[in-house]
């Protein structure tokens, strides 16, 4: 298709997708998998039917042997090879070794004994997580040639589950931007206007995903660095609580003041896909110091109806514009037929959001991200830590953790009669490339957030009049991203959740 147009036409298609793109629902693609005479009878599966399948659906498919793994793989390769040109969303691929694992799942699927939940299924990963073998850089050019020897906790329990890694995907320097533009890669671009954005830090993983280049991807979150490029690129994923997911492998890593901030969480385009591969990643791996033993995520035996719920539109900070706004009414809505009662209200403290984000990380003065870039291998974190705080004084450092104490008690108060909060994911859909930096008060509505260290999963529930996509932000109690995903997986059938780009 792309022979077709100039890039500059392309730029205005990606922006002004139209009612005329078609929908492919989930519950549709998912019953044309799930029932073997329905396929038979209509012969086989579309590549596109493929691409835009959820995960589960397709792992049921090949465990049903109504594809191969092996075709599947295939089918995501040459995808990646169209679109990534436009996007660069992918910045290395693993092609020879994910057919290799293909025809091997599909052997062994012969042979009666599939690997796990996601047997042969591709996905990508983003590069701050560590893939054995495969070339990992962080985005730091002091790593730009590191293949660690390990994968990360997260890349090895997926691949024990059966999965396949089709590729890295890009992110910026040590994932510390909500723009995906690496010093290493360049700039990643939103498939639905290729002059924008596609969030960060994980924007490479949403563009892929939303663009139907994979399965799924991992993606980590330190201050909305899963929910903002899934907001910005129209495709659903879950900060997990604090605790809940081994950090082990990333770049930002366990330990450290900033400790509860980082967690790792998939994103895919489907809710149910978040349900599957969420318990998967989730439990201690012994050596991420902070992770609890909790029980693991599930739907079954939950219900929306009687639950109480908050909701806001405006934090005080930033006011989104109109479509934000009116996208969080109309899931408030949807939830309240649903069965789940509303109040207005707001988070006492939560004005002070930004602030105290930016303090924090920057506490020590930025040394601790000045020490990594430095590194000169990458790959060892033997060299001795700074022994100076730059710019900061113990007093000042105890002033933050303070602060940071103090809003996470008030935050705790104010969600102990609720199950649910419903925000927005940011006062903006996708801005233009370049703009995020001068624009950090339109991300404070994720950074709230991780400051309280709880789980929020994001849907799309509207798009704004550029084509652009806009998401929501569920919020729930810690360690109840059961009731986050069954929410979002309300919003996303009653309004339609991921929507294919034009790319």
């Amino acid at each position: 298709m792309f022979e077709r147009f100039s890039r500059r036409q392309f730029l205005k298609i990606g922006g002004q997708i139209t009612a005329g793109v078609m929908l492919l629902k989930s519950s549709s693609l998912n019953a044309r998998l799930a029932d073997p005479q329905g396929l038979h009878s209509s012969g086989a599966l579309r590549q596109s039917d493929l691409l835009d399948s959820s995960a589960k659906s397709l792992a049921a498919a090949i465990r049903a042997r109504k594809i191969s793994s092996l075709e599947l793989v295939q089918a995501y390769l040459k995808r990646i090879e169209e679109v990534n040109p436009w996007l660069n969303a992918v910045i290395h691929t693993t092609a020879e070794s994910a057919l290799d694992d293909a025809r091997n799942a599909d052997a062994i699927l012969i042979r009666g004994k599939p690997l796990g939940p996601l047997h042969g299924v591709p996905m990508t990963v983003k590069d701050s997580l560590n893939t054995a073998g495969v070339v990992t850089t962080w985005s730091v050019p002091a790593r730009s040639d590191y293949i660690p020897r390990h994968d990360a906790t997260v890349v090895a329990r997926l691949q024990a589950a059966g999965a396949i890694l089709l590729g890295k995907t890009n992110t910026p320097e040590l994932t510390l931007s909500f723009e995906t533009n690496s010093p290493v890669f360049g700039p990643t671009n939103n498939p639905y206007g290729l002059d924008r954005t596609a969030g960060g830090s994980s924007g490479g993983a949403a563009a892929i995903v939303a663009a139907s280049g994979s399965a799924f991807d991992i993606g980590s979150d330190t201050g909305g660095s899963v929910r903002v490029p899934c907001h910005c690129c129209g495709v659903t994923g879950i900060r997990p609580t604090s605790g809940r997911v081994p950090r082990t492998g990333n770049a930002i890593g366990p330990g450290g003041l900033l400790d509860a901030l980082t967690t790792i969480g998939p994103i895919a385009r489907y809710v149910e896909d978040l349900e599957l591969i969420l318990p998967l990643i989730s439990g201690p791996d012994s050596r991420d110091p902070a992770i609890v033993p909790m029980p693991k995520t599930s739907l079954t035996g939950i219900s929306l109806k009687g639950l109480k719920a908050s909701f806001h539109t405006d934090n005080g900070i930033r006011t989104p514009d109109k479509e934000t706004v009116a996208a969080v009414q109309s899931a408030v809505n949807i939830l309240s037929k649903a069965g789940v009662h509303f109040d207005q209200a707001l988070p006492p403290g939560i004005d002070q959001t930004l602030e105290l984000f930016v303090d924090l990380m920057n506490w020590d003065g930025g040394a601790r991200w000045e020490h990594l870039r430095k590194l000169p291998a990458m790959g060892t974190r033997n060299s001795s830590q700074p022994n100076h705080i730059t710019n900061s004084s113990i007093g000042h450092i105890s002033d933050i953790i303070d602060r940071w104490d103090n809003f996470r008690a008030r935050m705790l108060s104010f969600i102990a009669p609720y199950d649910l909060i419903v925000c927005p994911v940011n006062a903006l859909p996708a801005m233009p490339h370049g703009l995020s930096q001068d624009n950090l008060d339109t991300f404070s509505y994720t950074m709230s957030y991780s400051l309280a260290g709880w789980p929020a999963a994001v849907v799309r529930a509207a798009t704004s009049p550029d084509g652009l996509p806009i998401g929501v932000q569920i919020v729930a109690r810690p360690w109840r991203e059961d009731v986050a995903l069954l929410a979002a997986a309300r919003i996303e059938s009653e309004l339609g959740g991921w929507r294919p780009p034009a790319i």
